[in-house]
């Protein structure tokens, strides 16, 4: 099993959903506003703009496991859906899952999700 985690600009979410609905199959996800910051630059942070500041930038971090097999579509869907070209379209981060158990039944593995 993997584990997707991509954080994403926020308006940017509709078209990955749309491309995971039109995909289908998936177990489900996690959507979560979050907060951060890439590479140093200019930025503009209270007292004015400094060389190298950070400054944090709003995002949206989705958060999806499936099987092994699925793992590299949906990292393709997520990356067409949501690539402008432009500085800040996000990060796409792929981890092994050892194992899920789903707290109603007790299911283990792929059956879990």
């Amino acid at each position: 099993m993997k584990e997707i985690k991509a954080v994403i600009q926020p308006f940017m979410l509709e078209n990955v959903l749309d491309a995971l609905r039109e995909y289908g199959d998936l177990p489900g996800l996690t959507v979560t506003e979050v907060l951060g910051w890439g590479k140093p630059g200019t930025a503009i942070v209270p007292g004015g703009p400094h060389e190298g500041a950070h400054a944090f930038a709003k995002r949206t971090k989705l958060e999806i496991v499936l099987s092994d097999e699925t793992a590299d579509a949906v990292v393709d869907l997520i990356t067409r859906a949501t690539r402008t070209g432009r500085r800040g379209d996000g990060k796409v981060f792929l981890f092994n899952v050892k194992d899920v158990i789903k707290i109603r039944t007790g299911e283990r593995g792929v059956s879990a999700l």
